[in-house]
């Protein structure tokens, strides 16, 4: 799991159909003093309904992924699971 911070979405006319209906949201990964850590990517938003701004935590490894969603099959990498309402470092 990566704490990250959400930088925006993502709008796209033409995607794989395992992203159809599915929000995207470009993220930052930050330490635990919630600093920037490394480079931004795209993370499919589960259910948690987080927005611009929010601190998040993201799932970063296929498998885990794929059993979350319940198809094995999906191509997707990066998962948004939970927005984070505090953090204790």
């Amino acid at each position: 799991m990566n704490l990250c911070k959400v930088l925006g979405s993502v709008t796209s006319t033409l995607k794989h159909p395992a992203f159809a209906g599915r929000k995207l949201m470009v993220v930052q990964p930050l330490d635990e003093k919630q600093q920037p850590l490394g480079k931004s990517f795209i993370a499919v938003d589960h259910t948690s309904s987080a927005g611009p701004g929010d601190v998040v935590l993201v799932m970063r490894e296929g498998g885990g992924v794929r059993q979350i969603l319940g198809d094995k099959t999906l191509p997707i990498r990066s998962l948004i699971v939970g927005v984070v309402d505090e953090v204790d470092a």
